[in-house]
């Protein structure tokens, strides 16, 4: 990677504020952080000063005083706020661009724009059930993708993620969630910074399962796992009911707090620090960051969409590539 290299930042669902964010975020970060812009310039917010270069290098010239863009054309036009279908393969076809463009060290890092994958199963029978397990497939080998949602306040990792809440149950084993805590250790420790991470493991169950009375995963095999981790040299505590983990003080005990699904890890950071969460992927052999939020289609085109996660995510994986 040369010292060049900016990072990239895919356009993501055309007609939602993906365009708006990343062209405001540009702005207020012009000069400090080096970036590119990859899309169709098409779909960039009238007035938007750009310049289309050549290669990922020529963004150092470019980003003082216009938007570097890589073009990648797109079947067609976008109507803020209404998918076409017809764009949905140049939106994944950008995604993998762009993993290309960091894995040959050509950009140091990739932050992604928000995508749509209803648009993009109904316009390219999109096989994934979000970005994070089509970038683990990008990457290939055994890459293994760890969803990680990061603020100042709080940083949490779903062990289990786009999947009902009816089948969280049987996805979490033991093997999943042993991975699930190597992954999120390691990339604490090399891209964060942090020399002994500590991890807070929730339990599955309402209060922790509370000693079998509702829920018998803790007691038959998440305390052991917990427990044989701790022997291996890991800094792990839990399983710990989820309803006491994330005041201020619980907070302040640890680094990372790993949950079994979804909500149980979104709810608290959104709740916390909406504007300001990171999704981060975990596990890759890249740095991917990206806004933690949707496309948002109520607003786009309107010009008020806070860009403030956007930013924070360009940020982020700018440092995380310069730890």
């Amino acid at each position: 990677m040369t010292a060049t290299a900016p990072v990239v930042i895919s356009c993501g669902e055309p007609a939602g504020i993906g365009p708006e964010i990343a062209v405001r975020a540009w702005n207020e970060l012009r000069g400090a952080v080096p970036l590119v812009w990859v899309g169709d310039p098409r779909h960039l917010p009238k007035g938007t000063t750009y310049d289309c270069i050549d290669t990922p290098a020529q963004a150092a010239d470019v980003v003082a005083h216009a938007l570097p863009v890589l073009a990648h054309p797109f079947a067609q036009p976008t109507t803020p706020g209404t998918p076409n279908p017809a764009n949905a393969q140049g939106v994944i076809d950008v995604i993998a661009a762009c993993v290309g463009l960091v894995q040959s060290g050509a950009a140091r890092a990739l932050c992604t724009a928000p995508i749509h994958k209803h648009a993009l199963i109904e316009g390219a029978a999109f096989g994934y059930p979000g970005h994070t397990e089509y970038l683990a497939a990008l990457a290939g080998g055994d890459a293994q993708a760890v969803m990680m949602l990061a603020s100042d306040q709080l940083r949490v990792v779903p062990t289990t993620i786009h999947i009902a809440l009816e089948d969280v149950a049987a996805a979490l084993t033991p093997d999943l969630l042993r991975r699930t805590i190597q992954i999120t250790h390691t990339d604490l420790r090399d891209r964060f910074g942090i020399a002994e991470p500590r991890l807070a493991i929730a339990g599955l169950n309402p209060h922790a399962g509370e000693g079998g009375a509702m829920g018998r995963q803790e007691i038959d095999w998440i305390a052991d796992l917990v427990a044989q981790m701790a022997t291996e040299g890991y800094n792990v505590v839990g399983p710990l009911p989820a309803d006491t983990m994330f005041h201020a003080a619980a907070r302040a005990r640890y680094d990372v707090a790993i949950a079994m699904y979804h909500d149980q890890a979104l709810i608290p950071i959104k709740t916390l620090d909406f504007d300001r969460g990171v999704n981060v992927t975990l596990g890759l052999p890249f740095v991917r960051t990206s806004p933690d939020h949707g496309t948002a289609f109520d607003i786009a085109g309107q010009g008020i969409a806070n860009p403030t996660s956007m930013i924070e995510a360009i940020k982020l994986a700018n440092q995380m590539a310069n730890p």
